[in-house]
């Protein structure tokens, strides 16, 4: 395990917490921090401090001599355009610049968002690639495609390794028959994330970060490079949601759910081909 601190953005939120409280536990010296308060008591080997990601130089200064940049910090839900700007922009602009400067590793909590425009597989169907084009569904996903093709350049062009979780649906239990597809335990984020840190080499990786469910949407990342494989599944709550479905088409039939519903205006569905213009 290295000696140089980890620094967690996001900090304060869900996912965060339950990072910050795993990771400290398995030993890691943790630099965390968001722009609201930690709601916790302060797990040990944990230091925290307030900041807006768009501050760069507080940025900087907290990504000093870490070994590692965990960013899920950001606007985590579909906002309007002006809100997602600041933090997740230019935000996830000075971590990467934080990185580079540190030699640091940077592992962004993406989404299924940026690729939320898929139509859902039939059963036994073929499931998209890690290297599927993005259809982000929302301004969000939107932001995680930036996020991902920022990874992208700041390894072909500074050598800034960097992983890109592509998060399905990461709650305590799935709530709807999409999350049988999509579902991410926090077990196996957990050990995604450790799996991370103790790889001996990133390069640019993309990861369809949810369980070993088998009607997943998605296959073939790049999850050889660091060991993992999820040990949890979906399928055990089948019978209890399998029925729980939207009464919106738009949200039903693509892989993004709700957030592809949400202000939907095309008179027809788009088509399947992301490039037929027909």
């Amino acid at each position: 395990m290295s000696d140089k601190p980890i620094l967690l953005t996001g900090a304060s939120g869900g996912l965060g917490r339950m990072l910050a409280r795993e990771l400290a536990a398995l030993g890691h010296r943790l630099r965390l921090t968001d722009i609201a308060p930690f709601p916790d008591a302060l797990p040990e080997h944990c230091v925290f401090e307030r900041a807006d990601l768009e501050d760069g130089v507080t940025i900087a200064r907290l990504a000093e001599g870490v070994s590692h940049i965990l960013h899920f910090g950001g606007v985590s839900t579909n906002q309007p355009f002006e809100d997602i700007l600041g933090p997740n922009l230019r935000g996830l602009h000075h971590i990467y610049e934080a990185a580079r400067r540190e030699g640091a590793r940077v592992a962004f909590a993406s989404s299924n968002h940026s690729i939320g425009f898929h139509a859902r597989p039939e059963v036994g169907g073929e499931k998209l690639d890690a290297d599927c084009q993005f259809r982000p569904d929302s301004y969000y996903g939107l932001s995680k495609a930036y996020g991902e093709l920022m990874g992208r350049l700041y390894w072909d062009k500074h050598g800034v390794e960097n992983i890109n979780y592509r998060i399905g649906s990461c709650f305590p239990e799935p709530i709807d028959r999409r999350m049988l597809s999509t579902w991410l335990s926090q077990a196996d984020l957990l050990r995604l994330v450790a799996a991370t840190i103790a790889a001996p080499r990133l390069g640019h990786s993309v990861i369809w970060a949810c369980s070993d469910n088998p009607q997943s949407y998605w296959e073939n990342d790049h999850r050889g490079r660091i060991g993992w494989m999820p040990l949890d599944s979906a399928e055990a709550f089948r019978a209890k949601l399998g029925g729980i479905i939207s009464a919106d088409p738009a949200t039903e039939r693509n892989q993004g759910g709700a957030y592809c519903g949400e202000r939907y205006s095309r008179a027809t569905p788009p088509p399947l081909d992301a490039f037929d213009l027909d």
